[in-house]
């Protein structure tokens, strides 16, 4: 924690005094610290508290270069909010394996777990079935598959129909349950279901594809790996470094297939460096523009809404947001209108201020911890994908406001309800 706050100061003074590459280099250099404090005191590749520190406070750097004329010198407030969402988050944490413990003496226990493969196989089935069915459902009243479509950019946003979609995309749920399922059927699962599972698990797959969904694929296979990494007693980081390398092609193929090409991404991203390989552009700006969303947010926002934009999941999961239309009334301040993703605390902010970003930050830590802790003692297979849904979202915390995203909270619903089908079928021959 010294060394974050030290490198935060000098990343504070450097930027104020013109000097953005240092300013990065020192809260890079401090997200990597934190990292490797809890990877060597945890022994875990996704551990909750590390991925966090490590890509929101790295994020944080590499928005500090301003390689993109998009890019501004932040609000006083908005550097105290960036450290209080961490500080938030840390501390939490911290004082509860202070006082409680970290759970980690349970390790090798946690790992021996096992379970009748049986009901993960059909939920495979089932999850798949019904995503694979909205998906065309979706594709026969809209009249087209955007993979199909040429020279239309934002095919997939326009690829939705209201309630179903949320189905359609669940898909990203099936290859973290096919590891599930290939992890408990060891020796005792047939051929027959081991074939299956890895042929749903490629149509799942294929529906992002067919989408031009370069994040719904990515947040599959990442999902996919934290869960068969959380259920390894050891994993090389050598592997995750091979993963990326091999979801290259595809992440390159959905970006030219939705017609971005390089004079369009150059064009919105505004580089300074025009010669910028568009390989680097694209994830870089993708990572720093959240943080000048944020920062624009802070400058220009005229009141708070006081809880009514965090709750949106609620409204519209129940459907009041169309009975009560001033629920969601709430514009996006960003910097340019096409770079509308955001950071983890946008909507904490929006709601309540500075305030508001602390106690959510507190009550994320909070939330790792229990998560951390109690997945040791589950005996349900569900609780490893929950886990990996939230080491997810630490890892790309500054890329949307995730748990004021529907989505998220659909997924969180849909996974409940598997471990509630699983309880139930398990003891089941």
């Amino acid at each position: 924690m010294v060394v974050y706050l030290i490198c935060y100061v000098a990343s504070y003074l450097l930027a104020g005094f013109g000097y953005p590459i240092p300013a990065g280099l020192a809260l890079i250099g401090a997200a990597c610290w934190l990292y490797l404090s809890d990877y060597r005191r945890f022994g875990s590749l996704i551990h909750l508290r590390g991925l966090f520190s490590l890509f929101w406070v790295g994020g944080q750097g590499l928005a500090c270069f301003q390689l993109s004329h998009l890019q501004s010198d932040w609000a006083l407030m908005t550097w105290i909010c960036f450290a209080l969402a961490f500080l938030g988050f840390w501390c939490v944490f911290e004082a509860l394996v202070r006082v409680y413990g970290s759970g980690y003496d349970a390790y090798g226990r946690w790992r021996s777990f096992s379970g009748n493969p049986a009901p993960v196989f059909r939920l495979i089935c089932i999850l798949t079935f019904l995503s694979l069915l909205c998906f065309i459902v979706e594709a026969v009243v809209l009249g087209y598959v955007p993979l199909l479509v040429r020279g239309v950019p934002h095919a997939y946003s326009e690829f939705h129909l209201t309630g179903i979609h949320y189905v359609t995309v669940s898909c990203v749920l099936v290859p973290s349950l096919t590891v599930l399922y290939f992890h408990m059927a060891r020796g005792r699962g047939s051929e027959g279901a081991a074939v299956g599972a890895v042929v749903l698990t490629v149509i799942a797959l294929l529906i992002p594809i067919l989408c031009v969904s370069r994040f719904q694929f990515v947040f599959a296979v990442v999902l996919a790996v934290f869960t068969y990494i959380s259920l390894q007693k050891r994993f090389h980081p050598l592997y995750l470094a091979v993963m990326v390398l091999l979801m290259i092609p595809v992440y390159l193929i959905l970006t030219v297939a939705r017609s971005h090409d390089v004079a369009y991404l150059n064009g919105i991203f505004e580089m300074k460096y025009e010669a910028m390989p568009i390989f680097i552009t694209q994830p870089y700006m993708y990572i720093a523009n959240n943080y000048e969303n944020f920062n624009c947010m802070v400058e220009v926002l005229p009141a708070h809404s006081l809880g009514l934009k965090g709750l949106f999941p609620l409204w519209a999961l129940t459907g009041l947001k169309f009975a009560f239309p001033q629920l969601i009334n709430f514009p996006i301040y960003v910097d340019k209108k096409e770079l509308t993703t955001l950071t983890m605390f946008y909507d904490a902010y929006y709601d309540f201020g500075w305030i508001g970003v602390l106690l959510f930050s507190c009550l994320l830590g909070l939330a790792a911890y229990l998560l951390a802790v109690k997945i040791r003692e589950m005996r349900n297979p569900l609780g490893f994908l929950l886990y990996a849904q939230f080491a997810a979202y630490m890892m790309l915390s500054f890329f949307t406001t995730w748990f004021s995203n529907t989505t998220t909270w659909f997924y969180f619903i849909v996974t409940g309800l598997m471990a509630v089908y699983y309880s139930l079928n398990a003891r089941r021959r």
